[in-house]
């Protein structure tokens, strides 16, 4: 699974949903009851889950926007940044991005940080799917049509409308954040998904994961998710919104932006060393490609009629208008 931004885990994950095609039609089942089997069939597949994938993230904050190059491999999720404010680094970032990423290579235990520290937010990711059936009360709010980027175009999507559940005791700090949170859920019907997720916090919550803090009323987040080929679903936008403190006196303040794109299937078994090969052959190609694109447009010189001298049927020459 990629790596975690600082608080998405507890979002991104509220996107992966399915539920059997067995039971009655989604519009008709009651929604309380589509969530459940929904988790429940997402925790079974997720567990047996072998699709990997590189992909582009073009991430945008009101400080900076890149474009970075992701690949997920079987000990980590690497990326490499290729591109910063709208222009390609230069040797020298790209240099420093290349080291960055061999750091992970020739130092094991920076790798198995890295690890573990993805593992703790699948733990957590797992921790939020579990408590939504119990967390939220749902109620249905029509349908509306899928897209290329929100679950699947030509489908219809099943909205429903979710709110704190007043009678939900959240079991752990990981688990609170949810206890102030409401907006709507799109479920891909025909495909057992859901699309999307919006949601915002109608009060202040406290949070854990490992510090204690809180987040403000007001934030929100938008997580969407689409078949990127083959059946298989992925995140294709995340936009956050949080304000709040960390350790009770540090400011926390996220705002940012991501867009997922060009998904390409990865071997199972990638490993991180090779991982980061390709991330370096693929900015390379891309590179290469931006080089060319270059040299061509600038040998490429408008042709100005003036310079041929006068037609041959007009008495006149050719003039710019």
């Amino acid at each position: 699974m990629r790596p975690a931004l600082q608080l998405t885990t507890a979002v991104a994950i509220l996107l992966a949903a399915r539920f059997a095609t067995a039971q009655p039609s989604a519009t008709n089942r009651a929604p309380a009851d589509l969530v459940r089997k929904v988790v429940q069939h997402e925790l079974h597949e997720n567990a047996k889950s072998t699709a990997r994938f590189q992909f582009k993230d073009q991430r945008t904050t009101p400080h900076v926007s890149q474009v970075k190059l992701m690949v997920e491999t079987r000990e980590a999720t690497a990326g490499l940044i290729v591109a910063q404010n709208g222009a390609p680094l230069n040797a020298e970032q790209r240099q420093a991005e290349k080291a960055r990423l061999r750091n992970y290579v020739n130092h094991p235990d920076e790798l198995n940080r890295k690890r573990r520290q993805e593992r703790e937010d699948a733990e957590r990711t797992t921790k939020i799917i579990k408590a939504m059936p119990d967390a939220f009360l749902y109620q249905a709010d029509g349908t509306q049509p899928g897209t290329a980027t929100v679950g699947r175009q030509g489908h219809d999507l099943v909205r429903l409308k979710f709110r704190p559940n007043p009678d939900y005791d959240p079991p752990s700090r990981v688990e609170q954040v949810l206890t102030g949170m409401q907006g709507t859920l799109l479920i891909d019907a025909n495909e057992d998904r859901i699309a999307e997720i919006d949601g915002t916090l109608q009060k202040q919550v406290g949070f854990g994961w490992g510090i204690l803090g809180h987040l403000d009323r007001g934030g929100r987040f938008l997580v969407q998710q689409a078949d990127v080929g083959n059946g298989h679903w992925e995140v294709t936008r995340m936009e956050l919104l949080f304000t709040g403190k960390i350790l009770l006196f540090k400011s926390l303040n996220i705002r940012s932006t991501d867009i997922f794109s060009d998904f390409k299937p990865v071997p199972f078994d990638l490993t991180f060393a090779q991982g980061v090969d390709l991330l370096e052959k693929w900015a390379a190609e891309q590179n290469s490609q931006r080089q060319s694109k270059l040299a061509e447009n600038s040998g490429q010189k408008e042709h100005d009629p003036a310079e041929d001298g006068p037609d041959k049927n007009d008495s006149q020459p050719w003039c710019r208008h």
